[in-house]
């Protein structure tokens, strides 16, 4: 099981775009044997230290294999609405790893 997490990061005024692609991609997403185990708005005061900016979401995803994600992110409907995705995000801090 490989396991994925994600600090999303959007451009101003791009929330509305990116709620749309998150709509459709995470349930593709769960055809492809991925899982949502958590998916996490940070607010300010939940924030403890640190340097870098606050990322918008915080996604920790689980997924059966790298091919199976590999799969997902090529789908053709996938495709049909990742304009969304690059019009929304600005940058994507990702790392996968295994549980322990």
């Amino acid at each position: 099981m490989l396991y994925i997490t994600q600090l999303i990061y959007i451009k101003d005024n791009c929330e509305e775009a990116f709620l749309e692609f998150e709509s459709k991609a995470i349930p593709l997403l769960q055809e492809y044997g991925g899982k949502v185990i958590q998916r996490i708005r940070p607010t300010a005061d939940s924030f403890i230290e640190g340097e870098e900016l606050r990322p918008y979401e915080i996604h920790i995803v689980s997924m059966e294999s790298k091919d199976r994600l590999k799969e997902f992110a090529n789908d053709p409907r996938r495709q049909d609405f990742i304009h969304l995705k690059d019009e929304s995000v600005s940058e994507i801090l990702m790392f996968m790893g295994e549980k322990v």
